[in-house]
This record gives structure tokens, sequence and C-alpha cells, in this order.
């Protein structure tokens, strides 16, 4: 029940207030923010890297009210893409960005984001990387895919996120199976209504196994977002059942979770992106953070009675 209340706090901006201003947050928000400026998530990604991760960077910054925020946003990853070329990082680290950021929400969101994130894509495969377009609520799901496709048209190395928990996702699991495209595959963060989303935590990982075998199957690039052991397992076994190579195939989880099974991943020649966030804009990203897994919550309370 916890998990609504926290999606529900993290777009409270008297809440958000509070959070912010708790001395003991921040070395909580550090376990999962690489940091407020790039120079800082910087040194995360070279860090991960030579720890043998890939590394996908998330500035923060979705839910905007402003066009001028969208452009701040889009300079934002202009200069992380810069950042990647100078330090020679392209092929260790691509870019996840949310749509939201760059004002899909805005009137005339859809043309709006899609001329925003264009420049950063294009400027990402000058750099020798690539992007992934997160995705966020139900109601951007159309306009995101249409998005994915008109860049894919130039920039057919652009990456898709599909969301288990979603009824349609299998079907947009077949559309997105094809040769040359990139999906992750995650079950869902936001709280969506039974209308479109299956609310029952069996049928989401029933749906994620589905989807995941359809995208196993097919001439793409599988993606496996998730920290939960079985849907790893299972990947795993999909992969040898398909005869997938495991440079055809990766793994993918939050920075600050699992770092053990990160590095037992690695390890075994798997793959293993860590998706590493950073900005001032952490306090949504974090609170969904808090309402995926009781166990985040549990550390960040224990952090609080700890230092308080």
């Amino acid at each position: 029940m916890l998990g609504p209340v926290l999606l529900a706090a993290a777009r409270s901006d008297s809440i958000r207030r509070i959070v912010a201003a708790t001395p003991v947050t921040r070395p909580v928000v550090d376990r999962f923010i690489a940091g407020e400026r790039l120079a800082e998530s910087m040194r995360v990604v070279r860090d991960l890297a030579a720890r043998g991760r890939e590394i996908t960077l998330d500035y923060l910054g979705e839910d905007i009210t402003d066009p001028a925020e969208a452009l701040r946003n889009r300079d934002a990853y202009l200069l992380l893409t810069e950042a990647l070329k100078t330090q020679d990082l392209g092929e260790r680290a691509e870019m996840s960005v949310k749509l939201s950021a760059f004002g899909q929400a805005l009137p005339g969101g859809h043309e709006l984001a899609l001329k925003n994130v264009t420049p950063v894509v294009e400027a990402a495969a000058e750099a020798g990387t690539t992007v992934t377009l997160d995705m966020e609520d139900h109601t951007t799901v159309d306009s995101t895919l249409a998005i994915l496709a008109e860049l894919r048209r130039s920039f057919p190395q652009t990456g898709a996120v599909l969301q288990s928990y979603l009824f349609r996702t299998e079907e947009d699991c077949h559309a997105l199976a094809g040769e040359g495209s990139r999906v992750r595959l995650v079950k869902g963060a936001y709280n969506e209504p039974a209308t479109v989303a299956y609310q029952d935590k069996r049928e989401v990982d029933r749906a994620y196994v589905r989807c995941l075998k359809i995208l196993m199957a097919g001439q793409g690039y599988p993606m496996i977002g998730s920290h939960d052991p079985r849907m790893v397992a299972i990947g795993q076994e999909l992969a040898h059942r398909n005869g997938r190579k495991p440079a055809e195939f990766e793994f993918q989880m939050l920075y600050g979770i699992r770092e053990a099974e990160q590095e037992r991943l690695v390890a075994e020649g798997h793959r293993m992106r860590v998706y590493v966030p950073y900005g001032t804009d952490w306090y949504g990203y974090f609170m969904r953070r808090l309402a995926e897994r009781p166990a985040n919550l549990a550390f960040f309370l224990r952090s609080l009675a700890t230092r308080g």
C-alpha cells in the first residue's frame, strides 16, 4: 500500500521541500544519485567503466512547466554528450532521456519534444554513443513510440523502454522486436489505473516473462531492466535458449542497487549496464525508487533513525 502513497508524494511540492530540507536526506540520496553536477557524474562513469560496467546516464528533470526548461534540459544533454566525446567514453556510456524533460507534456508537446531531442540524438551519434527514450506514464506511450520511429529513420540505434505492467506492452514488443531495435524491458514504476495496467505483482511478473520471450526470440537487442533475481535467471535461460551470445543482449540495473549482483554478472561475462542519474532535480526519481522496493524505503528510514 505504500507504493501509491510514495508515488503521489513524488509529485508533491510540499513534501519535496520537507525531504530536501532534512539534514540526513543527502547521504541517502547519494546512494542512488551520482551527483548534482556533470563533473561528479563523470567521475562515477569512469569508476564504473573501470569495473567492467556499461553505463546509461540520465540528467534528471521531468514534468517541466516551461519551454525554457526544455531548452535547458536539451543543453544539459548536449554538454553531457561533449563530455563523453572528449573523455572517450562513448563506447561505454549512452544516455537515457525522458521526453517530458524536453517538453512533451506542454502545449504542442509532441512536436516540441521531437524538436528538442533531435539535436541530442545527432550529437550522441557524432560522439559514438546513442540515446534511449525512457517511458513514462501510459498517456505518453503513443507519442514516445512515434518520436522513436521518427528518430530511428536517421538514427536506427535509438533505443526504447517498454513497461510490462501495461496491457498493451506485448503488442509493442512484437512491433519492436525487429532487427536493429534496442529495447529495455522494465516492470514499470508509475501509479497506473487498473484500466490500462496489471495491478497484481504476479501478473506484472508473468507479463514481464511473456514480453521478454518475444524480445529474446526477435532480431533486436533486448536490455533486461530488472533487479529481480528470478527475472535475471529467466533472462539468462531465454538468451541461452535463443542462441544469443553475451554481446547480443544486456542486463541493466540502477545505480546503487544490487551492486554485488552487478559484479557477479560482469564476472560471468555478461554485459551489465548501470542506469546513472544525476542533476539537481532528484526528488521525483528518488521517491519512485523508494516506492519500487520496500528494501529501499527501509534503507532510507534506517538512515533517518541512525543519523537523526
